[in-house]
């Protein structure tokens, strides 16, 4: 499954999280970085609410009538002189990369940020296929250099590592200096000089793609992604199949909300439009562009309840107020999304077999929906998710399953109820301290972990209530 990372089971990771007391520390002034930058933004505009109605109407538009955008978008890209691949799975969009760069009789790769590569675990099968793959992000550079961590946020991949880890990192590539960040910046910005000028493919995520022109934004503050798509000959970008805009007036409102919710900037230093290969006269630019539009299940949530989540513009606002992520952090979700947005969007690219868990990863606290730029209810979609959860015996954990049939055969009996109740306090007893319950069994235990649980009175309410009732007859 190509969107999963590691192989631990949810619990098991969350464990690991709560423990990486550096990585929260890291996860936590980062977050109030983010927040604080994001507010400042934001309440510059003066009207913040409505450019985030926009947005969403945006969105909504766009997925409205996502056919016709895409065929138009494919028309245009076409027209420019590029070539349009429609991948429905992680492993046809794979094969058509691999032979394209096969036809090219080339081996040497380097790749700009892309979320989506990440998603259909692209480096992995151009590697097998003998490809040389460099990530130029700096943040992914510093993943891939210390055996392809994966991404735990996703703004800023590599959250997760101190400046201390990373000169450690780049001492494995021959780097001998100090942990002050402009040093080892100098040199990875060295060590990738090189690899760009004698690149043979450039690969791109895509921020956006606009269908009226046949364009590809993208959206950063590195160099890197100009590099990436100048100086090969053949440029290759992924695009998730809602990642469109059918004008550049769209564009505009949603790179302002783009980029003032991810990282508190009005304009990121660079915002490149791409349409096609180079033109005749134009002296830089790619002889050979190809747009991979990917499914990969996106299709299937179209038209359900959770189609919102298709409106995402990947700002990572929700994780950035997340109280779940702060703890936990990014690898504990198991998949290259993380956060609100992560637990929502895997279980329907994945299924829940795998990520039913992720949706309980959640206090429900809405923070997330309330920063959201383009208004997607993520609380709701959790809420949602938990509910499809609940109704499916199959997929509810078995513990839970014999609980609620014996909590609904013990509160549909009188007899059965007055019993449970009046067991409750002696069965809590070898479990209470305080007049708490401090442990417990099956799902009460990791809850328990965290929260203070009143344990069960020795007298049930009916007996207060009948002594209450007896003493107020015979004043």
């Amino acid at each position: 499954m190509p969107i999963k990372i590691g192989q631990d089971p949810f619990f098991k990771r969350v464990e690991s999280g709560i423990n990486d007391r550096q990585m929260q520390k890291a996860g936590s002034s980062a977050q109030e970085r983010f927040q604080k930058r994001r507010r400042e933004a934001t309440e510059e505009l003066g009207n913040w609410e409505e450019w985030r109605k926009w947005g969403e109407a945006i969105r909504a538009h766009t997925m409205r009538y996502l056919d016709y955008y895409l065929e138009q978008l494919s028309e245009n890209v076409s027209k420019a002189g590029g070539h349009v691949f429609f991948a429905r799975t992680a492993a046809e969009a794979n094969e058509y990369i691999i032979r394209v760069i096969k036809s090219k009789q080339a081996t040497r790769v380097v790749k700009s940020k892309s979320m989506m590569t990440e998603e259909i675990s692209l480096n992995k099968a151009l590697e097998e296929a003998g490809c040389e793959v460099l990530e130029t992000d700096l943040a992914e550079f510093i993943l891939q250099a210390d055996d392809h961590d994966p991404p735990s946020h996703i703004v800023v991949p590599s959250l997760h590592k101190d400046r201390e880890k990373i000169r450690e990192i780049f001492a494995r590539l021959g780097y001998q200096g100090s942990a002050v960040p402009e040093e080892m910046t100098r040199f990875a910005r060295n060590y990738l000089r090189k690899k760009f000028l004698s690149a043979e493919i450039g690969i791109t995520g895509c921020n956006f793609a606009v269908a009226e022109s046949g364009s590809v934004v993208l959206v950063t503050n590195e160099g890197n992604a100009r590099l990436c798509t100048t100086l090969p000959k053949t440029q290759i970008t992924v695009m998730g199949m809602e990642r469109l805009v059918p004008t550049w007036e769209e564009l505009d409102v949603l790179v302002t909300l783009l980029c003032r919710s991810a990282v508190g900037q009005k304009l990121t230093t660079y915002v490149t439009g791409l349409t096609g290969p180079r033109r005749e006269g134009e002296g830089d630019g790619p002889e050979e562009f190809h747009l991979v539009i990917l499914d990969n299940g996106r299709s299937n949530i179209l038209g359900t309840e959770f189609q919102s989540i298709l409106h995402c513009i990947r700002c990572a606002a929700c994780i950035n107020v997340c109280p779940v992520y702060r703890h936990i952090g990014g690898h504990a979700y198991g998949s290259i999304y993380p956060g609100p947005v992560g637990a929502v969007l895997t279980p329907l690219l994945a299924g829940y077999d795998e990520y039913k868990e992720l949706p309980y990863a959640s206090s429900l606290c809405a923070a997330c929906t309330e920063v959201c730029p383009v208004r997607i209810p993520l609380h709701e979609l959790l809420i949602e998710h938990r509910r499809k959860i609940a109704e499916d015996e199959k997929k509810a954990p078995p513990g839970e399953r014999l609980a609620m049939k014996g909590f609904r055969l013990a509160a549909t009996s009188p007899k059965l109820y007055r019993l449970a109740s009046k067991a409750a306090s002696i069965m809590a007893k070898p479990l209470t301290e305080e007049a708490k319950l401090k442990t417990g069994f099956g799902p009460l235990k990791p809850w328990l972990e965290t929260r203070d649980f009143p344990a069960p009175e020795q007298e049930t309410f009916r007996e207060w209530f009948q002594k209450r009732r007896k003493k107020g007859e015979n004043s």
